[in-house]
């Protein structure tokens, strides 16, 4: 369903279920929260690539499923509301592990699919790929998928996607921010490795500090973000590892961190 694998310092994770075009089912779900908590505690981990097997990156929540919970109690309320709560807090918990998540995106991302591309932390997606939040075309409205987009994208264009069911290839989402790099579909993985191996070989001290910063300025006023961040980099200046950086920086030598 989800195989990992590490490559030093990089762990790469693929939903593998190809066959279901790696839709969000109830056993991915769980999957991908029970990987990323691994995750969370795991210091010789310093960044994440996550792939799709097959033809496609993820094409949502799995319909099938959805569609058999209208027979549970209350016509499915109940089932519904606790796929996306679980869902929900997939997409949250890719922001809250420490390491840099990127997306490796080929084919389609769509829907629930997009919004996993959105909530990682980076996005490199192969030519040709397509992204979208299409399920007004079979008359559901990608309400929560929109909270991840909305945020990384330009209000009017996710709206135009949301209601139109448009999907956009790969180089309007590189314009409109949602993914990073966009290169040909036989050097993606290569190329997302070495995304992930330039992020990896930084202090993950001052990664793992800055990202959760990066998050929570982001939902702050100004003045409040300021304030925070300050202290976030007070703290960083503390660490001996940070020292060893700027003195190394300044005797024009290599960095003696005490991090492998």
């Amino acid at each position: 369903m989800l195989t990992r694998e590490d490559t030093g310092a990089v762990a790469r994770l693929t939903m593998n279920a190809p066959e279901r075009l790696n839709a969000l089912s109830d056993e991915m779900l769980t999957a991908l929260a029970d990987t990323f908590a691994d995750l969370e505690d795991d210091t010789a981990i310093r960044a994440v690539v996550l792939a799709g097997a097959g033809r496609a990156f993820c094409a949502g929540h799995d319909l099938k499923q959805m569609q058999a919970k209208r027979q549970d109690e209350d016509h499915g309320a109940a089932a519904w509301h606790d796929l996306f709560v679980r869902c929900s807090a997939v997409m949250q918990q890719i922001q809250r592990v420490p390491q840099p998540v990127i997306a490796e995106v080929h084919g389609v991302a769509a829907a629930a699919g997009c919004q996993l591309v959105a909530s990682c932390d980076m996005a490199v997606a192969a030519v040709g790929t397509r992204f979208g939040v299409n399920g007004v075309n079979i008359g559901l409205f990608c309400s929560t998928p929109m909270v991840a987009l909305s945020r990384v994208m330009p209000r009017k264009r996710v709206f135009e996607m949301l209601t139109t069911g448009r999907l956009i290839e790969a180089e309007e989402a590189l314009d409109l921010g949602l993914v990073n790099r966009v290169v040909p579909a036989d050097a993606l993985a290569d190329a997302t490795m070495e995304l992930a191996q330039t992020v990896a070989g930084k202090l993950g001290s001052a990664v793992r500090v800055g990202k959760r910063a990066f998050y929570d300025q982001a939902e702050m006023p100004l003045a409040a973000a300021y304030e925070h961040t300050g202290k976030v980099m007070v703290q960083n200046m503390l660490d001996a590892d940070t020292d060893e950086g700027i003195t190394a920086f300044l005797d024009k030598r290599p960095p003696g961190w005490s991090q492998d």
